[in-house]
């Protein structure tokens, strides 16, 4: 529960990010699949909590253009989630956190890129939502430069979220990872804790930099997917 309440904050604040602290963490205690199926339930509260909190601060273009993609890249993840083996993942994992934690302590300025660059980040989110529970990375790259404010940034992250992770559900309960009556008791004790989460960062929204808080939560992604690599090689 713990773990929820952390990743919730770390949403609930920045519109994504909570698999990127939370399946890492679980991953210790609970084998992946586990922590796949279980987390896909809590984000879905979290995400649905954030998605429908601002609507009407969603630019609903961009979104509308990630769509079809992120649909794409989930239907390519599902076959490499199935063929995937335990410690390949986990590595995969690791090293895919690690660069977005690179990525996000060392990135330039926030020049405006092109719409055309939606399809490869719906793809690329699709993929890694399904394999690694965090689809976040590639759309929070894209719609940073695309000039949002920073209403209308979280708004459209958290409905992008919502139907990314409401396609990883869907998912899950094909590939069978959501058929374990076990993942569904532990998301209803959980799920109280991600929603609180949520609440808390909604107090303390508009008290922190975003800029500093996406720094601060790299700094615990490189340890936390160093910790991943290390334990996969």
């Amino acid at each position: 529960m713990a773990i929820a309440f952390l990743g919730a904050i770390v949403v609930g604040l920045t519109g994504f990010g909570s698999a990127l602290i939370t399946i890492p963490l679980a991953t210790y205690v609970v084998p992946l699949p586990f922590a796949l199926g279980l987390y896909a339930l809590v984000d879905l509260s979290s995400a649905a909590a954030i998605g429908f909190e601002n609507p009407k601060n969603a630019v609903r273009e961009e979104w509308q253009r990630l769509v079809p993609m992120i649909l794409a890249g989930t239907l390519v993840g599902v076959t490499l989630l199935v063929n995937l083996p335990r410690q390949a993942a986990l590595l995969l994992l690791g090293l895919f956190i690690v660069s977005y934690a690179v990525y996000a302590l060392m990135r330039p300025g926030h020049r405006v890129v092109s719409k055309h660059w939606a399809w490869l980040a719906g793809l690329g989110g699709g993929i890694t939502s399904t394999v690694f529970g965090a689809g976040g990375p590639p759309y929070v790259i894209y719609l940073s430069h695309r000039g949002l404010s920073k209403e209308a940034f979280r708004a459209t992250m958290g409905l992008t979220t919502l139907t990314s992770i409401s396609l990883r559900v869907v998912a899950f309960l094909i590939t069978g990872i959501l058929l374990d009556l076990h993942v569904w008791t532990t998301a209803v004790l959980a799920i109280p804790a991600a929603l609180a989460g949520v609440y808390v960062a909604r107090r303390i929204y508009f008290a922190v930099s975003r800029e500093v808080l996406m720094k601060a939560v790299a700094c615990v992604l490189l340890v936390s997917g160093s910790s991943l690599v290390i334990r996969a090689w």
